[in-house]
């Protein structure tokens, strides 16, 4: 079962995340009014997952999330829509904005288990010869080896020291940084976006103001990255 930790000064929004987790099987969260507190707790103890408020008096949730050395994985719950892009240069997985409706959370939850489970499969990309230019790339996880069609990948989010490779059949965790992955994917058909996104060009439709508008997903577009983005189909 996860462990998990909800840091917020609100104490119903504490409760209201706790009866979400118990709906889906998860009880017996530690919950924390404050970040310091909840800081002494992680410094002694593991979790599986944070759900992090932001705005929290004496430290707020960024500064708490930057001083863990080896922070659980994060979903940031907030009234502020404005720190999603913050939340994703720091490793978030998700970012739940308030009020959280129970199908948004269960969303959330869905992500963390899922970039877990992938995540013990320890599954690594092989890079291709110089000299080579397929259409594809093999990811090795134990013994077996699966082909990745650069075709089928929408986009990769980077969390932390890892990476998430979203494709048209699932996603894939891999050890690696997102800066990494740009050594790998052919720049003629993959451009970073954002600090934590690299994005299939072939596959933007429609961009936002500062982000990239991916079925479900929202792609935020880093400051440094804007231009470029905004230059494709001129």
């Amino acid at each position: 079962m996860l462990q998990c930790v909800i840091i917020d000064d609100e104490p119903l929004a504490r409760e209201v995340l706790e009866e979400y987790l118990r709906k889906s099987g998860i009880g017996g969260a530690v919950q924390f009014g404050n970040a310091r507190d909840a800081l002494a707790y992680l410094q002694a103890h593991e979790a599986d997952v944070l759900f992090l408020d932001i705005e929290m008096p004496e430290m707020n949730g960024i500064d708490f999330l930057k001083s863990l050395s080896q922070p659980p994985v994060t979903v940031f719950t907030t009234a502020y829509r404005d720190y999603a892009f913050e939340g994703y240069e720091l490793g978030v997985i998700d970012f739940l904005l308030k009020p959280i409706s129970e199908m948004r959370f269960r969303h959330a939850l869905e992500k963390v288990r899922d970039f877990l489970q992938l995540k013990e499969q320890n599954a690594n990309l092989e890079q291709n010869p110089p000299e080579e230019k397929p259409d594809f790339i093999f990811v090795k996880s134990g013994v077996q080896r699966v082909r990745l069609a650069f075709d089928d990948i929408s986009h990769i989010q980077g969390l932390k020291d890892y990476a998430i490779i979203h494709t048209s059949a699932g996603k894939v965790v891999i050890k690696g940084s997102v800066k990494a992955m740009l050594d790998i994917f052919p720049p003629a058909r993959f451009l970073r976006v954002h600090k934590s996104f690299i994005v299939a060009i072939d596959k933007i439709r429609r961009i936002e103001r500062n982000r990239i508008i991916w079925g479900s997903w929202q792609i935020p577009i880093g400051r440094n990255y804007r231009e470029e983005v905004m230059a494709i189909g001129r």
